[in-house]
């Protein structure tokens, strides 16, 4: 099997194998797994709200999941290693299946959507984000989104950062997906900066403060402001003198360039009277377009005469 296609199943086993410790472990707040292949076999790491639920009595639960999974996947020699969430409101699975079981229970969609988005922020999170779509009320579906905090929609933060998670409720009028989007506590995101002050900047930036020093620009700054203005005025006396000579020199090679300065006359050119020549072409204009205009009334009289004669036959 090609490199790319081992990479495809590998995707499309693993989200199996979660859609089946979805439905297995929903009760017991199923929080998401980790899968890594060893040498020993596969290794899998649940996190649940309620790991008791998940192992069962004697892990009695634990040894029929373990079972189903070799048969159903073919996963040699699972192990399955289950944790438990440290704060449930700020996973965002368990999150979306609480709000999910919420609406199925007859909750208005306003009133769970405020208090679990409110949960998620006071637990610590950053920023959080609820997307109820569906049938939320009446035959119409909607979108309804509620928003707190700061959140990342995009980029590599979104798929690293952003805690992501999905859930479905079953309502009578349809099915309503949920969508939650949570970002933890000490998250540490690209556009992130701090302020401190009473530092030394040799201590951050050396480099730059020796570039500063050997350009001397702290020098420049220091100095008085009648030398820097006198040495401006200068300047600009100077380019002044420079306008002046460029204009002066290039009178002198027009001068050259024409000849006055070796005496020599140029005969006058007498121009023809420009009025005259435009009146007369204004005219030809207007007699010619006098003619076509006779000729096509000529023409369409004829098309008229041509076409009555035709209808009396």
């Amino acid at each position: 099997m090609a490199d790319e296609h081992q990479f495809i199943e590998n995707g499309l086993q693993r989200s199996q194998i979660d859609e089946f410790f979805q439905e297995e472990l929903g009760r017991a707040g199923y929080g998401g797994m980790d899968v890594a292949k060893t040498p020993m076999g596969t290794q899998i790491v649940l996190k649940a709200e309620k790991p008791g639920m998940v192992i069962g009595k004697g892990g009695e639960n634990i040894r029929k999941v373990t079972a189903a999974l070799e048969e159903k996947f073919n996963l040699e020699d699972p192990q399955i290693d289950v944790q438990e969430v440290d704060e449930p409101d700020l996973n965002a699975r368990i999150v979306a299946d609480r709000l999910a079981n919420a609406l199925e229970r007859g909750w208005y969609f306003r009133k769970a959507g405020h208090t679990t988005i409110d949960r998620i922020m006071e637990a610590g999170a950053l920023g959080a984000e609820i997307v109820l779509s569906g049938k939320v009320t009446g035959a119409r579906s909607r979108v309804e989104k509620f928003n707190r905090g700061y959140i990342k929609h995009n980029g590599e933060p979104a798929e690293e950062v952003v805690d992501h998670g999905q859930g479905v409720a079953v309502m009578k009028l349809g099915t309503i997906g949920v969508d939650v989007k949570i970002i933890p506590p000490g998250a540490e995101l690209p556009d992130d900066f701090q302020i401190t002050e009473d530092l030394d900047p040799e201590e951050l930036v050396p480099e730059a403060v020796e570039a500063n020093e050997a350009e001397g620009v702290e020098e420049l700054l220091e100095g008085e402001p009648e030398a820097a203005e006198a040495a401006s005025g200068g300047a600009e006396a100077a380019a002044d003198e420079a306008v002046e000579t460029t204009e002066e020199d290039i009178e002198e090679v027009i001068e050259e360039e024409v000849g006055t300065d070796t005496g020599e006359e140029f005969d006058e050119v007498e121009v023809p009277g420009e009025d005259e020549d435009v009146e007369e072409e204004l005219d030809e204009l207007e007699e010619d377009v006098e003619a076509e205009a006779e000729e096509l009334v000529a023409e369409m009289e004829e098309a008229d005469e041509d076409a009555d004669e035709g209808g009396d036959a």
